[in-house]
């Protein structure tokens, strides 16, 4: 039976927060300030999950969704369809100063900034991760579901991706197929199988790479190159099949920017790029230290460190090694450096690996996050090893969906 909930405020992971008898409710599909009737979820014994069904009261911020796949039940990919660009911006903005005050007592406005190469909000994610049903099928998860939503479009994918047509066929025997569109204009569809079953590819709708991911770090071109080309300025980056690259077009470009802005770097100086992935920031890094600086990169997954290596071959000053970075560390010897970088996974870094960095000694830490819940975390232990947080920005690289990328600098007390 639905309940009827006075919506309060924005929450992480693209809920809000509402009440009811006494328990506290995250709807989703709803606005702050907002009267509507909600359908529960799921239940626990300190607080409800809930879909918004009806908007009794709207607020002045509610949109018609533009995809006809978003809303409860459905898709689960967008969290704020619902809401006007500038209120999804503020929304995000309220949740990253909330956790930072939350989890590391720190009170500041946050402005969320747009990021250039998308319209509107949409057209903009230029890898897309479709599921594939028993039956071939491909769709996108529904939320907090392995149930798969099938979709003919999806709005806010990159109009080459779209052109590449992976929802018109069927792709009996796979997990999943990713369709990528790279800023070198290039196109591939990357077939994870099912164990070892074989995958029809299906006649697509734009000339395209095919890759399959054969799991365990083992990508097989069946035509094409296993290798795909980005560019960011005048540089160009290869990142095999579903790699890690920033999914907005124009993330690469914005994010190293706001890196290199807080690194502050000198030629001759000694920067570490953790977690670097392909080497997008220590790219950057080593053309600002110059060829008597040096910057060591340091990246856990194999692929990664081999497309690094390569796209680093003309900065001698750059070497990458892979490892885990409070192992590496360890091994290499690292006892101290000028600058840190660490752009870490959603999970952050973690108590060990903050103390490991904080004992690096370096003047400035730039610190880059997917997720305000394990940056605030972090950010407090950083603090308590006597890097306070000095600056930070916010940035709109994912519209529609609750995900927010910042960028926070770090700087050493004096003693």
């Amino acid at each position: 039976m639905p309940i009827e909930l006075n919506v309060e405020r924005v929450a992480n992971g693209g809920w809000c927060v509402a009440r009811h008898e006494g328990r506290v409710v995250f709807v989703r599909h709803a606005l702050p300030g907002e009267r509507v009737l909600a359908e529960v979820t799921d239940e626990t014994t300190r607080f409800l999950r809930a879909d918004a069904i009806e908007i009794l009261d709207a607020s002045p911020d509610r949109v018609t969704p533009p995809c006809p796949f978003a809303g409860p039940g459905r898709c689960g990919g967008c969290d704020w369809q619902h809401a006007t660009l500038e209120a999804q911006r503020r929304l995000k903005g309220e949740v990253v100063a909330e956790q930072l005050q939350r989890l590391a007592g720190l009170e500041m406005k946050v402005d969320v900034e747009p990021v250039p190469g998308d319209r509107g909000g949409l057209d903009w994610r230029t890898r897309v991760q479709f599921a594939v049903t028993p039956e071939g099928v491909p769709g996108l998860r529904r939320h907090r579901s392995h149930e798969i939503e099938p979709v003919d479009a999806c709005l806010i994918a990159h109009p080459e991706v779209e052109r590449v047509g992976v929802e018109g066929g069927n792709w009996r025997g796979a997990a999943s197929v990713e369709a990528i569109a790279t800023s070198a204009k290039e196109r591939a569809v990357v077939v994870s199988p099912k164990g070892h079953r074989t995958v029809a590819v299906p006649e697509l709708g734009a000339e395209a790479g095919v890759l399959v991911d054969e799991g365990r770090g083992h990508v097989r071109a069946v035509r094409g190159r296993t290798a795909l080309t980005e560019r960011v300025g005048k540089r160009e980056f290869q990142v095999t099949g579903s790699g890690f690259w920033q999914v907005h077009p124009g993330a690469p470009a914005v994010l190293l920017d706001a890196v290199l802005e807080f690194a502050a770097l000198r030629p001759g100086d000694w920067a570490l790029d953790l977690y670097c992935g392909v080497g997008l920031f220590a790219a950057g890094l080593a053309e600002a230290t110059g060829a008597e600086g040096a910057v060591l990169g340091i990246e856990s997954d194999a692929r990664a460190v081999q497309d690094a290596r390569h796209n680093l071959r003309d900065l001698p000053q750059a070497r990458v090694e892979r490892g885990r970075v409070e192992d590496a560390l360890d091994r290499l010897g690292v006892e101290r450096a000028d600058v840190v970088v660490a752009d870490p996974p959603r999970t952050g870094l973690g108590r060990d690996v903050v103390s490991r960095v904080a004992s690096l000694d370096a003047a400035r830490i730039v610190y880059v996050s997917c997720d305000p819940a394990t940056l605030a975390r972090d950010l407090a232990w950083f603090a308590g090893r006597g890097y306070p947080l000095a600056d930070l920005r916010a940035f709109d690289a994912f519209p529609m969906t609750h995900h927010v990328e910042c960028v926070a600098l770090l700087v050493k007390e004096a003693i």
